[in-house]
């Protein structure tokens, strides 16, 4: 009660979160750790509500190369069993007194050397259909390799904010108060200026017997810094307009509610801004913590060291 009622007194409101208002409708959080909005697409068919390039760009690299090696080996192992079915007498260069997986494995490498259009020239195709086939596979191999090309370069060259937040957020001391805390961090070589960050109180409320989504806009001390260079603490002050005055450590572990992060910043590489999202429930939050500073001075004091893996490293505290 103490929340929707410093709700209903200090917060302002949002009406452009791009989040729907009926709660009844909405399961789980808003948005996932990782930044993607929880949403599951269904009502089309699977070919039409899918973007595979975009599938294809945001896959994680090991499942990317994964399913060019087994494209290359499937589809060469098809064309072999074309190959063979037409004839292996169709493929000048294989010996008829050979075994059958013999001649199987001459015919799949055939069919590799001219996936690729490497042609060694020890095996040839004689006749229509034989010479018909490895012609489009030809065709195959060169407009799939254009494919895979064009999709190392998408995901080489895609403007991506390579920025992690800390997996908690915190209530910490803050200036004799309080105030939530979340650290992020930039964690690659990049040059990252014109940071700017919201954070936004998202909610399930119930008004005359309905219960809607509300979201509500957190003041942050600082909403944006010239360089994101080492972490950037970003600090909501728990004051008299806080929508979190007045809340005790209990009432945070009882209310369902999210917290939404969205960060924008200029990668200079790219020459394009950026951007990156979390969200926290108050199951992530943690009352009654700071942060462990991530950077020092170096031994010989010519650089400052940040070291990452502190990025979720904490200490707890005691209110004065």
């Amino acid at each position: 009660m103490a929340l929707l009622k410093n709700l209903n007194d200090n917060a302002k409101t949002e009406d452009n979160s791009g989040f729907g208002t009926n709660a009844n409708s909405y399961g789980g959080r808003f948005v996932n750790k990782n930044g993607t909005a929880n949403i599951e697409k269904r009502g089309m068919n699977l070919l039409r509500r899918i973007s595979w390039y975009h599938i294809m760009i945001d896959m994680p690299n090991w499942k990317f190369m994964l399913i060019l090696f087994s494209f290359y080996i499937i589809i060469n192992f098809i064309f072999a069993i074309l190959y063979y079915a037409i004839g292996i007498e169709h493929l000048d260069g294989i010996e008829q007194s050979q075994s059958i997986l013999t001649q199987f494995g001459q015919a799949y490498f055939f069919s590799a050397q001219t996936f690729t259009t490497v042609g060694y020239g020890h095996i040839s195709p004689t006749g229509f259909l034989a010479s018909a086939l490895s012609s489009a596979e030809a065709l195959i191999g060169l407009l799939s390799f254009a494919i895979a090309t064009g999709l190392f370069f998408g995901r080489f060259s895609k403007p991506t904010a390579y920025i992690k937040f800390s997996y908690n957020a915190l209530i910490s001391p803050y200036k004799d108060k309080k105030a939530l805390m979340v650290r992020l961090v930039p964690f690659k070589n990049t040059n990252l200026t014109d940071a700017k960050a919201k954070m936004t109180l998202g909610m399930s409320v119930e008004e005359d017997g309905v219960t809607t989504n509300k979201f509500y806009s957190l003041d942050l001390e600082l909403e944006a810094i010239n360089a994101l260079t080492l972490s950037w603490t970003l600090v909501h002050p728990i004051t008299e307009k806080s929508p979190f005055y007045n809340l005790t450590e209990d009432d945070f572990k009882k209310n369902h509610i999210e917290i939404l992060v969205f960060v924008t910043t200029f990668d200079d590489m790219f020459s394009n801004t950026v951007a990156a999202r979390t969200s926290y429930t108050f199951n992530e939050i943690i009352y009654g913590a700071k942060f462990e500073t991530m950077y020092n001075r170096s031994e010989d004091g010519t650089k400052t060291i940040l070291y990452l893996d502190k990025l979720n490293q904490f200490r707890t505290t005691n209110f004065s």
